[in-house]
């Protein structure tokens, strides 16, 4: 039997691989812990999904919607949602997560109660991702940072995170536990060393912030990195068909 030259033999298996690794999209729909935020003036607040193209190779296209103070109600009224449906392919993939401003009582254009609106709200973007022959991908909202006068760590979130995973289960979707994973994270961390995640600004630090910020719901570019990786070892568990998209 003649022997194949091997530059057509490694042509060949180069050509198989490209088949099976094939472009995608990876839409990002959520609020200002995931949201890009601008560099203008060093600004030093960051969104996790900010850094989230450095970690896929080439072939991956990240389109991050994410937009502050937009909680899974308000993002649909305002037409946002509408644009990415159009534009999403078979075998793209989505990303939601909501829950900050959803909590928002006091705000009718953003609040969703956690066991009515807004699981039916998640719901709906599953729903309309799957027809469009979308993969989604729920994601639970990460923590605030907040210790009472004991320095110990309390949640903020109450039922939001707990939805998020009965629709994923219900639905038979993956899940981006951040909620879990960030409040293990700034446990960890522990009252002091957890400040370096959000932003807490001196006076001066940043001609942006002038008179310096104490905010613990918002993400340094440590914080960023921190809550990026997290969410990388969550799809390395949980979503296999893009661990192949991943840098080594």
């Amino acid at each position: 039997m003649k022997k194949l030259p091997i530059p057509f033999v490694l042509s060949c298996l180069l050509f198989i691989a490209l088949i099976q690794k094939k472009e995608i999209t990876i839409f990002m729909v959520g609020d200002s812990t995931m949201a890009d935020k601008p560099y203008k003036n060093g600004n030093p607040e960051k969104g996790w999904g900010q850094v989230f193209p450095l970690y896929f190779d080439e072939g991956v296209r990240i389109e991050n919607h994410a937009v502050n103070g937009r909680s899974s109600k308000s993002f649909r009224d305002e037409g946002r949602w509408a644009v990415i449906r159009e534009r999403i392919q078979p075998g793209d993939f989505v990303i939601i997560q909501f829950g900050h401003n959803d909590e928002k009582i006091q705000d009718t254009t953003r609040y969703a109660a956690a066991d009515t609106d807004y699981q039916q709200n998640l719901i709906k973007y599953v729903e309309e991702t799957l027809e469009k022959g979308g993969k989604p991908i729920l994601a639970t909202p990460i923590v605030r940072r907040r210790f009472n006068d004991r320095s110990v760590f309390y949640d903020t979130h109450e039922e939001y995170p707990r939805v998020v995973k009965e629709v994923a289960a219900m639905m038979d979707v993956p899940l981006v536990d951040l909620h879990k994973r960030t409040m293990e994270l700034v446990k960890s961390y522990g009252e002091e060393r957890s400040k370096n995640l959000f932003l807490h600004i001196e006076p001066g630090e940043y001609p942006s912030l002038s008179d310096g910020i104490v905010d613990d719901t918002h993400l340094s570019a440590v914080g960023a990195f921190r809550v990026c990786d997290l969410a990388i070892e969550e799809i390395r568990d949980q979503i296999p068909q893009l661990t192949n998209y991943l840098k080594e």
